[in-house]
């Protein structure tokens, strides 16, 4: 069965196109305050604009952070969210004896419960839950989590997260599951798209769908909340506009966070990778919710969109030859271009010198609009954007200037050459030919000696008559 599935995962490898995610631009600002993450990411989702990043390369361990992609697999192979699913305890039973128990977080799931697909992924998001990611794993991978955890790695190829191995879908330690900070962000985005997603992830409280009132008579106490305290109304943390989306610690990784908010009309996701557990007094500490905080309120309170390059601008010149009057015309920007900026950083400051022109030299007539060249901006060595440079104006052709253009390029021109060599070389070989047929006319028009033309006579025959 095992070598069927394995099968069948490599046939869709082949047959599914990859995912291609949308290019996401990148502007690294320095950002004011500590983050005690050691690895951590500020994007802008509206337009795809990375405004800070810390190691966002360097591999971490992303403890229940993987809970994001067990989601996504989840949900691209299950045909019925609502199918009722019979809790085995055997299937999640091994990890009572792992090295570091504490690093795992159950839901108060017990053997026999009835859950949908559904509640699974509410329990396995809010809490993280391992008896419900390997309830997930198990199921999804036809009774063989191993094979689950391959879709999960052959799904982070597809989306390119270059720097991420997955073990296990519950989040446990494990040396050889490592990620990223920016591949979070790839895989982070892509689920965002997952039309359920965010409902689960994004929920405070979730009561299951199926009461299982022999196992859990206590209402108030069968229901999953957010580990996220960002979104408790009545924490000291909490953060309005916060959207979960997921936390993990692990005592060899530290505290994790992967979390979304929307204000003002802007949403950002930050991520935040191996801050400490503890203070420096060995007390529990969030600093991983204290760096969240700090990004989101810095990324809100000093990011807007500004106008960097107005369509209006004029940034260069061109000479225009057979002009009728100017003898240049003037290239602006085909359109105007805004960019999310920090009102920390003075527009001046970005470069729009990097110019290349499709032509050094135009010849009239230029039209109104017409495509000069490309102008790069630049910030600090990274490129902002790409923009076509168009022209100002009409440039009327002289019909003077045209005309002794084109004579003078007439003389000048290779045709003329080649057509004067040819006539040359016929005139020539008609010279040739007139004096050869001139020899051979008067040769045969020339008399005859009389010593050809009369016939010789014996004269001794001649006597004898």
């Amino acid at each position: 069965m095992k070598n069927k599935i394995f099968a069948l995962l490599s046939a869709a490898t082949i047959i599914v196109p990859f995912v291609k995610p949308a290019e996401t631009q990148a502007i690294n600002f320095t950002l004011k305050g500590t983050l005690y993450s050691d690895s951590a990411l500020v994007v802008n989702l509206d337009c795809n604009t990375i405004i800070h990043e810390k190691n966002a390369d360097k591999q971490q361990f992303p403890g229940p952070l993987v809970n994001i992609m067990t989601a996504v697999v989840c949900m691209e192979n299950c045909t019925d969210f609502s199918q009722e699913i019979t809790i085995d305890e055997d299937v999640y039973s091994y990890l009572y004896n792992i090295e570091y128990p504490d690093d795992l977080r159950y839901g108060n799931i017990l053997d026999g419960d009835k859950l949908t697909y559904d509640d699974l992924l509410y329990a396995m998001m809010l809490t993280s839950s391992v008896e419900a990611a390997e309830t997930i794993a198990h199921n999804i991978g036809g009774g063989d989590t191993a094979v689950f955890v391959e879709m999960m790695n052959q799904k982070a190829a597809e989306l390119g997260m270059t720097s991420t191995n997955f073990t296990n879908a519950t989040g446990m330690y494990n040396p050889e599951q490592y990620t990223t900070a920016r591949d979070m962000m790839i895989l982070t985005q892509y689920a965002l798209n997952k039309s359920h997603f965010e409902d689960i992830c994004s929920t405070y409280m979730h009561v299951p769908s199926v009461p299982n009132f022999e196992r859990h008579p206590v209402e108030e106490k069968w229901r999953w909340f957010h580990s996220n305290i960002m979104m408790d109304e009545e924490n000291k943390n909490y953060y309005k506009g916060v959207k979960g989306i997921k936390t993990g610690n692990l005592e060899l990784g530290g505290r994790n966070i992967v979390a979304m908010a929307r204000k003002d009309g802007h949403s950002y996701l930050v991520i935040g990778m191996r801050a400490p557990i503890n203070d420096e007094d060995g007390n529990t500490a969030f600093y991983h919710i204290d760096d969240a905080t700090q990004m989101f309120d810095w990324a809100f309170n000093h990011f807007s969109y500004e106008v960097v390059l107005a369509d209006t601008a004029e940034l260069g010149e061109l000479p225009v030859d057979l002009a009728d009057g100017n003898h240049y015309v003037l290239a602006r920007p085909a359109e105007e271009i805004s960019l999310l900026w920090y009102d920390d950083v003075d527009i001046s400051l970005i470069s729009r010198d990097n110019i290349t022109w499709y032509n050094k030299k135009l010849q009239a007539p230029v039209k109104k609009g017409e495509a000069l060249g490309r102008v790069t901006l630049e910030y600090s060595g990274e490129k902002l954007a790409d923009v076509e440079l168009i022209a100002v104006s009409d440039v009327e052709r002289s019909a003077l200037k045209y005309n002794a253009h084109a004579a003078k390029m007439f003389f000048k021109s290779s045709w003329l050459t080649k057509a004067l060599v040819l006539a040359g070389v016929l005139s020539g070989v008609y010279i040739l030919l007139c004096i050869y047929s001139y020899v051979v006319f008067k040769s045969r028009s020339k008399p005859l000696k009389p010593i050809y033309a009369v016939p010789k006579v014996d004269k001794k025959k001649e006597n004898k008559k």
